[in-house]
């Protein structure tokens, strides 16, 4: 049996799991038992529910990765998550105690997200433009559209909902900075990576970088898992 960690990987709002293939393939391929599962995007709430279930079946340590809001919801565990030991930000939000989304992101919006169109239900969509061009800019275009037909819309409710105890701050962190992002601003990315002192590189990438960008993305998964090994 290898004594390599897990890996689970947390998408963010207006993508789903399938947004992780290739680093998926480049995980597997290492030998990484892997999961990538859906979540519903209606609260925190029922985000970490959802990744507590996920990482309940996983056999051993394991690393959680998370893109976007994804890096809310690996945050949003606190300090009771027994198997995981180590967390990887990829372009995403790190919130501290009695933060939310909504303050973090305080200013102008950026162009990927300005225009975002709410539902009846209150879950805001991305404008197939705004995608390809701001959200996914890196990506090939005709690749783009199939992100943006699938994306998962977010509760706006999610903006304003407050953080409690942030599990970064009882585990070991990684951080990719994409310093072309139109979605988080990167000042905002080296902010987060700063205050939880996380091991941090930076890619010329868009927003997503895991899509764009798969082989620098798995590296830095890569490396906190065997940091975590190294420590076993």
């Amino acid at each position: 049996m290898s004594n390599r960690p897990n890996i689970v990987l947390v998408h963010g709002a207006w993508a789903d799991g399938s947004c992780w293939n290739g680093v998926i393939e480049r995980l597997q391929a290492d030998g990484y038992h892997v999961t990538a599962p859906q979540f519903r995007m209606t609260s925190i709430d029922d985000d970490v529910a959802r990744l507590r279930e996920v990482l309940d079946l996983q056999d051993g340590p394991t690393v959680v990765a998370g893109h976007s809001y994804g890096g809310q919801i690996i945050t949003a565990l606190g300090a009771d998550a027994p198997n995981v030991a180590a967390l990887v930000y990829i372009a995403a939000f790190a919130a501290d105690q009695g933060e939310s989304l909504a303050a973090l992101a305080q200013g102008p919006l950026p162009p990927a997200v300005a225009n975002q169109v709410f539902d009846k239900q209150g879950f805001g969509w991305l404008s197939e433009d705004d995608y390809v061009n701001y959200f996914a800019a890196d990506v090939d275009p005709a690749a783009a559209r199939v992100m943006h037909a699938t994306q998962q819309p977010l509760a706006g409710a999610i903006f304003t909902t407050v953080n409690g105890d942030a599990a970064w701050r009882h585990r070991p962190t990684w951080y990719q900075v994409s310093t072309q992002d139109q979605a988080i601003p990167p000042e905002a990315q080296r902010f987060f990576a700063s205050r939880m002192e996380a091991v941090t590189t930076e890619v010329a990438s868009s927003h997503v970088a895991m899509v764009s960008h798969p082989d620098e993305t798995a590296q830095l998964i890569r490396a906190a898992a065997e940091a975590c090994t190294a420590t076993a």
